[in-house]
């Protein structure tokens, strides 16, 4: 597991809104030059998470086009633990990958009170190989950096 740190200036239970409702997720979950639109929200263990990411800057519609993948891709979470307002953990299905076969991933993500506001901790399972992981690993971080930025 990798961990990934961040100090954020709102409440636990502010960053669990953000974390745990529609428009929460749709406010900050997407890469720079991306939306997010949640599909599907089934917010107890078990229950799934389904968003569509779109490729909305013109560099990032380009090189998708550029590369004959689609501006539009969905992606499933499976939460398997819920504990408001501290933590969540979720398995992502990796059915993305090409020429490998479908496989979950799990992140565990801890939100603790700090002097500061919320301290969130993120740990990542690897993914099949070192590339995919410090892909994964990367995202992960800009997501928390998108977190901090919106309640900044």
């Amino acid at each position: 597991m990798h961990t990934i740190e961040r100090t954020v200036s709102a409440s636990p239970e502010t960053v669990w809104r953000l974390w745990t409702t529609a428009e929460g997720i749709s406010s900050w979950w997407a890469p720079d030059g991306f939306r997010t639109a949640v599909d599907t929200l089934d917010l107890r263990p078990g229950g799934e998470l389904v968003y569509t990411m779109t490729a909305e800057a013109p560099e990032q519609v380009a090189f998708l086009e550029q590369n004959g993948l689609p501006l539009s891709t969905q992606s499933r979470k499976v939460f398997t633990e819920i504990v408001e307002p501290n933590r969540i953990s979720y398995r992502s299905v990796i059915d993305f990958v090409p020429d490998h076969e479908p496989y979950e991933q799990l992140t565990e993500v801890d939100l603790q009170p700090s002097g500061e506001g919320t301290l969130v901790v993120m740990r990542v399972e690897d993914m099949h190989d070192q590339v995919w992981t410090e892909r994964l690993l990367a995202g992960r971080a800009n997501e928390l950096d998108n977190l901090a930025r919106l309640v900044g």
